[in-house]
């Protein structure tokens, strides 16, 4: 009863602990990493009912390509694709992907705002719904004049032509987003369908909650045209000392450095020049703020260590941690469910091979008694078991707005 299979991607290897990638590369710390998409289609073919939401930079795709292969993918699946949508933060991404240096953090937004825009108008505004007729009569496959440019010029983007597709099941695929820097929220709030979100504060993954809600309402949106799906490492079985056990026997393989390695690329600072014993100050990077955030400012009452840091993501993958029996587990799920306002949860595959055959042998079926988890799927589109309605963006959502018939009525408006 999945709704989909998160996959994380990165376009660029961690190498900015200790100005080296080998630890790394020893460590297999992402990399080596192939390209999910290709994953997916293979997936798709022996799945009816599972989504699955693929990560794409804004920063180093170009989107008339990437919208092609996303609707390829939805056409692939039948409606089951989504899009993590992320601007990057390794500078190593920059340098191999024809950028001299890291674009700046809040310009990356702007250059995903855009993004947006573009594949908007590929997706939603170029093709409208009947202009495929396939009527092999008169020979015509496509009516050319429902097939629009998506004449687009701006500041970082430039797509004049139509879209070279046509239209998928979801036409945009289910959106998804994680950022949690102001500029993060902002986007989310505008963008986004589910709004991933990594904390081990349960209050602070409420403020993330209730922010982002307060930004979508100023946009018109409501809480109900946003998900909050929150991280969390479970390890369970059928008794508490058990779980326990089982979780106490992936302690001695946690890589202080290795964490170290990826927190430094994540967050563009050099945990290997600094005193990871001493405490942890928030400087301005080019990284992903947030996550320097959280050990810094964001609890006044609390100070970290570099260490520390990394014992702690070692440990939860950054996420709250539950222990126990299937009982336990439930229980802890549902209290940060109701505190924290969540509508979901990413489950971390910490322990590989093991921990989500555990989770759905011993969790999915108490969750279900409790009546939180279905026991059938209710669509057969990932936005419809996301969002809970259709397979098409809600007329609400900002890239509605690009849709041709509701642009062409507007260009007549503006004509009589």
């Amino acid at each position: 009863m999945f709704d989909s299979l998160f996959l994380a991607d990165f376009p660029g290897i961690n190498d900015v602990y200790q100005g080296s990638n080998e630890a790394s590369l020893r460590e297999a710390i992402a990399v080596p990493i192939n390209d999910p998409s290709m994953a997916v289609a293979a997936m798709a073919s022996v799945t009816r009912h599972l989504g699955f939401a693929i990560t794409g930079s804004t920063t180093y795709e170009q989107p008339y390509s990437f919208a092609r292969r996303m609707t390829t993918l939805d056409h692939l699946t039948g409606g089951r694709v989504g899009w993590n949508i992320v601007t990057s933060a390794t500078a190593s991404a920059a340098r191999n992907l024809g950028l001299e240096q890291q674009v700046a953090h809040d310009e990356r937004y702007a250059i995903a705002d855009e993004f947006m825009e573009v594949v908007y108008k590929l997706w939603e505004g170029s093709w409208e719904d009947d202009a495929v007729v396939r009527d092999a009569e008169r020979g015509v496959y496509t009516d050319p004049t429902k097939v629009h440019p998506a004449a687009h010029k701006g500041t970082y983007f430039s797509v004049p032509d139509p879209f070279l597709c046509e239209p998928s099941r979801q036409r945009t695929p289910a959106l998804f987003q994680a950022g949690a820097s102001s500029a993060g929220r902002e986007f989310a709030a505008k963008h986004a369908e589910a709004v991933f979100l990594v904390d081990t504060s349960v209050n602070s993954l409420r403020r993330s909650v209730d922010a982002t809600t307060e930004l979508a309402r100023t946009l018109g949106r409501s809480r109900s045209d946003l998900s909050f799906i929150a991280g969390v490492s479970v390890v369970v079985a059928p008794t508490d000392s058990e779980a326990r056990a089982k979780f106490e026997q992936q302690l001695p393989f946690i890589s202080v450095e290795g964490t170290l390695a990826r927190q430094s690329s994540l967050m563009q600072l050099d945990f290997g020049e600094i005193d990871i014993d001493a405490p942890l100050e928030y400087v301005e990077t080019d990284g992903i703020r947030s996550f320097l955030e959280r050990f810094t400012i964001a609890d006044p009452d609390r100070t970290w260590t570099p260490r520390q840091v990394a014992e702690q993501m070692a440990r939860s993958l950054g996420a709250i941690t539950v222990v126990g029996s299937p009982t336990t587990v439930a229980d802890r799920l549902e209290e940060l469910a109701d505190e924290a306002g969540l509508d979901g949860f990413n489950v971390y595959d910490n322990l590989p091979l093991r921990t989500l055959p555990d989770f759905v042998d011993l969790v999915v079926p108490e969750l279900q008694r409790r009546g939180r988890v279905p026991t059938a799927y209710e669509a057969d589109t990932l936005r419809g078991n996301v969002t809970g309605r259709g397979a098409r963006l809600g007329d609400g959502h900002v890239g509605a707005s690009f849709r041709a018939t509701q642009r062409l009525g507007l260009e007549e408006n503006a004509r009589s």
